[in-house]
């Protein structure tokens, strides 16, 4: 059976979304500059098991999901942005671009940085 088809509802083996998600974690986990071993321990797990998560061997339990993106500093949704809705097309560059800004938008806590970052995207634009 090809790996990359969708498994049947209910199955247990890992699927499409659960690669997305684990790709998502490995990404997040990279930008926020975190080792498997950093960010394992602070979800109270062995880098091992983070490893499994990422790669999709094994899947992320739907509350597990929480703490992860609280200790990255996410919106839960941020990990299947990427999913493809049925009978949606599929995004283009700028889509893609926009979402991505968008993510940084979300993640920046400091309205001073705000305001920056406004300033710097008026000025590109216009």
């Amino acid at each position: 059976m090809n790996s990359q088809k969708r498994k049947v509802p209910g199955s247990r083996l890992p699927n499409d979304f659960d690669r997305l998600v684990g790709a998502k974690l490995r990404q997040l986990r990279l930008e926020a500059g975190l080792t498997l071993q950093d960010l394992a321990e602070q979800l109270g797990i062995s880098h091992q098991q983070l490893q499994k998560y990422e790669t999709a061997s094994n899947r992320i339990s739907v509350g597990m999901l929480p703490g992860i993106a609280e200790v990255l500093g996410v919106e839960i949704m941020e990990f299947f942005e990427d999913a493809e809705k049925p009978g949606k097309a599929k995004k283009s560059a700028a889509d893609k671009l926009r979402s991505e800004c968008e993510t940084w938008l979300r993640r920046t806590k400091s309205e001073e940085a705000l305001r920056g970052m406004l300033r710097v995207l008026k000025a590109l634009a216009g």
